[in-house]
């Protein structure tokens, strides 16, 4: 079951088609994403450069700015303490080359996933004082690194904090909340609430580039210097999943265009690798074929070797680190099916069947694949999901966490916090760990105090605005396509049509898992759609619904009594020369 659910923002959909020159159908579905502002949507629709904002109205950056550049001055030793995924690896590169271009000594360390777990800690802290180290600089993490920025300040290093996550809080007694912050030289983080800068959602590369801009313009190099580092950048933005709204979108889009015309040999090495090659890299390639290979390192092996692919000046040496990250995501994916199989046959068995939150310990799991898992367990069944498995240490457990939008994973487990021994993340996921004599506890408390109702756990399907069969056309999924990249924040456009009768019906593919249907318009003509998803149990519900008979009918091609509601993407087939509209079919019913 599902609930469909038809977007209605409410604007002045004529005045914002007149204004910007676009249809109605497109200002609405800008609406639809909350983009009305009016420099937002010229923004949107005319993403330059020029329209980033001004690192300068970051809280601290001024500050951060000043102990940099007297340390890049004083040839004082500086180094990046950045984090395992994809964002922290652009983080790390950001800083690093934009360092290195103002002449610091700088380098950089990256935690062990395993060993060290997320973000700077106390020995990372003692190494860079034993390595003679005057100033850390932390990026993607830090903002909940409380004893480590402790003990660096304790043992005379300068600390700068560079991060996105959210700001550590505690709720009084008078229901005031308190919010926490390290006490490094600077804490850089447009989360902070005392920050002023206009953009809240950027990744954690994001606010590296911002914090590279700023030195840029402070050591006197060309700002535009720093539009190379988009190409990081925009992976680091993709991978992490944040909006691509407002500045990410712009970063996003500037950093294709350097991404498909680069010159990083690590980067061209991965794309050959992942056989990409030749193709124009697009959004989705960066966060489903480039970034996991970039992540497979951090949760399979050593972080670091992704960043050396991206630094490596010698061919050879970047196809080898290419390989071994696309053969590493191989193995990953490999052991993800398994880990959620198992994860699956608990659900499945009946013992978490009444559960509003899943907390589930699996100990056959790589530790590192607990938040894939996690989400594709929370897509499969729409229940906020956390996965717990055994950590190196004896008796402590280790995982995350993914939910569902009506679910606020990060203040829930906040709630429970004097059971966990460590936890972070934001409303949507979260990591943690604690000792396994806590694990009962924590379930029932978090499923105690979780106020989700039946109608919260079903999954929503949201649709952009009820659109017709025959007023798709060539213009229309042509200006869709001003609409790119998507992503999080800017899904692609999708629209619904009821009733909707089916001429014929046709299963496509070696494996007949495709389901191609004929359509029949309102006005009496036939569009295709195709449905990429799980042809049997289509079957299975237009048999439940309509017989067998009918079902026969419409694979013959025979009249029959079959019609469907349907949510659908318009789209244009290109196949030998030829094109033909179509729609994708993304859900039914």
């Amino acid at each position: 079951m599902e609930k469909w659910f038809l977007r209605n923002v409410k604007a002045d959909l004529d005045q914002i088609s007149k204004r910007f020159n676009i249809s109605k159908v497109l200002s609405k579905i800008l609406v639809n994403r909350d983009i009305i502002d009016y420099n937002l949507i010229d923004s949107f629709l005319n993403p330059s450069l020029e329209k980033l904002h001004n690192p300068k109205s970051m809280k601290d950056i001024d500050k951060g700015i000043n102990i940099l550049k007297e340390s890049i001055l004083n040839k004082e030793k500086i180094r990046i303490c950045g984090d395992y995924d994809q964002d922290g690896n652009s983080a790390v590169l950001t800083l690093y080359k934009g360092i290195k271009r103002c002449g610091g000594d700088v380098d950089y360390v990256i935690p062990d996933r395993i060993t060290d777990g997320y973000g700077i800690n106390e020995r990372i802290v003692n190494k860079a004082k034993e390595d003679g180290i005057s100033l850390i600089i932390t990026c993607d993490n830090g903002v909940s690194a409380f004893d480590a920025v402790k003990l660096a300040k304790e043992l005379g290093l300068k600390i700068i904090v560079t991060d996105h996550h959210e700001i550590s809080y505690s709720v009084n007694d008078d229901g005031t909340v308190e919010y926490k912050i390290p006490e490094a030289d600077a804490v850089i983080n447009p989360k902070r609430p005392d920050c002023g800068y206009p953009f809240k959602k950027l990744c954690g590369a994001g606010v590296a580039f911002k914090f590279v801009q700023a030195l840029y313009e402070e050591m006197g190099v060309d700002l535009k210097e720093s539009y190379d580092l988009l190409e990081f950048v925009a992976m680091g933005t993709v991978c992490d999943i944040v909006d691509l709204i407002d500045e990410n979108r712009i970063m996003v889009i500037e950093g294709l265009k350097r991404i498909n015309n680069t010159k990083n040999l690590g980067l061209k090495a991965l794309i050959k690798a992942t056989g990409l090659e030749g193709k124009t890299i697009n959004s989705y390639y960066l966060g489903f074929i480039l970034g996991p290979c970039v992540n497979a390192s951090g949760r399979l092996d050593n972080a670091e070797d992704a960043v050396k692919l991206f630094l490596a000046e010698d061919v050879n040496l970047a196809e080898e680190y290419a390989e071994k990250l696309h053969s590493l995501n191989e193995e990953r994916k490999s052991m993800t099916e398994d880990g959620i199989k198992r994860i699956v046959r608990q659900i499945e068995s009946g013992r978490f069947k009444d559960d509003k939150v899943f907390v589930i310990f699996e100990p056959n799991i790589h530790e590192s694949l607990a938040g894939i898992i996690a989400g594709r367990i929370k897509d499969m069944y729409y229940r906020p999901t956390i996965v717990l498995t055994e950590s190196s240490e004896k008796g402590i457990l280790k995982g995350s966490g993914r939910s569902i939008e009506e679910y606020d994973i990060f203040q829930e487990i906040s709630k429970c916090k004097d059971l966990l021994i460590k936890f972070g993340g934001h409303p949507m996921a979260a990591g943690l760990s604690m000792e396994t004599s806590c694990l009962e506890e924590f379930r029932e408390r978090l499923n105690g105090q979780a106020s989700l109702t039946e109608e919260d756990l079903l999954p929503k399907i949201y649709i952009d605005m009820q659109l017709p069969l025959e007023y798709i056309n060539y213009r229309l999924v042509e200006e869709l396509e001003l609409l790119e990249p998507f992503g999080k924040g800017n899904q692609k456009p999708l629209f619904g049509e009821k009733n909707i009768s089916v001429v014929r019906a046709f299963l496509l593919g070696s494996n007949k898992n495709v389901l191609k249907l004929l359509l029949k318009t309102k006005k009496g003509g036939t569009i295709d759609g195709l449905y990429f998803g799980d042809v049997k149990e289509f079957e299975r519900r237009m048999i439940d619904k309509f017989g067998e008979v009918e079902v026969k009918k419409m694979y013959e091609g025979i009249d029959n009594n079959i019609s469907l509601d349907i949510a659908y993407i318009p789209a244009i087939n290109e196949y030998m020369g030829n094109k033909n509209l179509q729609v994708i079919i993304k859900n039914y019913r």
